[in-house]
């Protein structure tokens, strides 16, 4: 019996993760993320995202960004209405997610139905989904936490580990049980149905043997027995023989990253692995060495009164960047300097940083819960909420930090901030994220020197700076080594997503050359067989 899977986003690109894996003609979807870039391609490629929703068993989530969440609504205004499974931390951030880019659309068709109105245009332009959607999205989710395994259908089991990230973001390790017999060897389709499953993982009685075991955790004595790479993860490589193992990625954090854990390296050895490929042809700079450039920049805008506007996603960049701010001030490197959080969302992504404590690094867990001191705020920190707030701060005089949402400045306050100050040879353009293809944000990086914004262009005349450090994202260097961590005692392929193709193709190289010969680049709609 085989198991055939395919993507219909991030595929040769970063953005719209959709990842599926097909079982007996029913689907399960990884991630249902948006697309982003040029406006006009993303929303047609968003509107035209076509799935048959009844053959859908299941959604499982890998983290909150709008890439891998953002058509959720739209899925379930299409007639989705299975289960969603998350980790708490990003049922409660997606909710969060789905809810702003609701509000953003319509406020967007109402700017926009005026402006056509001003110039006598028809304007047929429509939402892709409401509030009301979002929220009936958000009630279908069913938390799963770290490390604990559920049946999501009867051969399917999924398990959560923390992939350092963002928070709550996971790896979703897929087992499909009863696809190979005793001896490990694919089993007819005819003899492969959902009662004779249903027996196996329930019907079993107390004195009976299996012919084959289930995964389980390998004993110390059977630990110390074993030799080469299956000791790594503690399990017993030899067990599960009649299944197949998936292990999807989502994005892949980076070890020491503040607020948040390292990637897990404790997965059972996978026969698959889905992994991203964001920043396969770049390293990151020292955390170190990062710090300092901060310094430096913020020095300079003091120097200079002058402003640093810095782009952030609400989720994670936003409170890292605080997070790095305050520990500067504190350790009186820079001095105090007015920093302002302009984006609702960004605010109440921090509520729900909060909340989670589950997810904090050991340093972060012993500050909030023991020391009682809060590394989401400081005295220089003010939080901006109102629209006419945030348009005030264009009238204020610098020096000052704005740190403003949508990341890579195709929608939200950022994107008035930037057309405010980017003319102003005394203020910065920060960069401290990936831009994906097409967006203002990869324009600017990229050096452009006029860029359009809503409808009008401006002289790029603000210093652009920009540190890869802070990025969220492992680089090759840093996912090959995770590859070499863990368990790939049983891994057969490597399957290559969320990238752009010179990324994708340098990092294959290197994956080949590091001991991972077989490695698939995955083409958008092109269907892969497994067994």
């Amino acid at each position: 019996m085989s198991v055939h899977v395919y993507s219909l986003g991030a595929a040769e690109e970063v953005t719209g993760s959709k990842h599926i894996f097909e079982i007996n003609g029913r689907s399960y979807m990884i991630d249902c993320g948006a697309f982003q870039g040029k406006r006009a391609e993303s929303d047609e490629k968003n509107r035209n995202f076509e799935i048959p929703v009844d053959k859908i068993d299941s959604v499982i989530l890998t983290h909150a960004h709008y890439d891998h969440v953002g058509l959720l609504p739209l899925l379930v205004k299409k007639g989705y209405n299975g289960n969603i499974y998350a980790t708490p931390a990003t049922r409660d951030l997606t909710d969060l997610v789905m809810m702003d880019s609701a509000r953003i659309q319509a406020r967007d068709a109402e700017y926009l139905r005026k402006q056509a109105q001003k110039k006598g245009e028809k304007f047929t332009w429509v939402p892709m989904f409401t509030e009301k959607d979002c929220l009936k999205a958000a009630n279908q989710i069913i938390t799963l936490s770290y490390n604990r395994k559920m049946y999501i259908s009867p051969e399917v089991e999924l398990e959560f580990f923390d992939a350092g990230h963002i928070l709550g973001s996971s790896f979703a390790y897929i087992t499909i049980k009863g696809q190979r017999d005793e001896n490990g060897k694919p089993i007819k389709e005819s003899d492969n149905n959902a009662l004779r499953i249903w027996n196996k993982l329930f019907g079993w009685k107390k004195d009976d043997k299996r012919a084959t075991p289930d995964r389980r955790k390998a004993t110390p004595e059977e630990q110390a027995a074993y030799t080469g790479p299956e000791r790594r993860s503690g399990h017993d490589r030899r067990e599960g023989k009649d299944e197949i193992r998936i292990l999807y990625t989502g994005d892949l954090g980076r070890k020491q990253k503040p607020i948040i854990r390292d990637p897990s390296t404790n997965v059972p050895p996978p026969d698959y692995i889905f992994i991203e490929s964001t920043y396969g042809n770049r390293k990151h700079e020292d955390a170190a060495v990062a710090m300092d450039e901060l310094r430096k920049i913020v020095r300079r805008a003091i120097e200079k009164k002058g402003k640093i506007i810095i782009p952030s996603f609400a989720i994670e960049r936003t409170q890292e960047i605080v997070y790095y701010l305050h520990m500067l001030v504190d350790k009186k490197k820079i001095p105090p300097i007015p920093i302002y959080v302009d984006s609702p969302m960004a605010i109440n992504a921090t509520s729900i940083f909060q909340v989670h404590q589950e997810c904090y690094s050991d340093e972060i867990h012993e500050a909030f819960l023991q020391h009682h001191k809060n590394p989401f705020g400081f005295g220089s920190l003010s939080f901006v909420n109102s629209l006419d707030e945030s348009k005030n701060l264009n009238k204020k005089a610098g020096p000052m930090i704005i740190i403003s949402a949508d990341g890579m400045c195709e929608s939200g306050r950022i994107v008035h901030h930037i057309a405010n100050n980017i003319s102003d040879p005394r203020n910065t353009i920060l960069i401290v994220g990936y831009m994906a293809e097409n967006t203002l944000g990869r324009r600017i990086r990229d050096g452009a020197k006029v860029v359009k914004i809503m409808g009008d262009e401006y002289d790029v005349k603000a210093r652009v700076e920009c540190i890869n450090a802070f990025s969220a994202h492992a680089d090759y260097e840093e996912m090959t080594k995770w590859l070499k961590t863990i368990d790939t005692s049983r891994l057969k392929k490597i399957f290559m997503v969320h990238g752009e193709h010179e990324a994708q193709e340098f990092f294959k190289a290197h994956l080949e050359k590091n001991g991972f010969p077989n490695v698939q680049i995955v083409k958008y709609g092109e269907t892969y067989e497994i067994e």
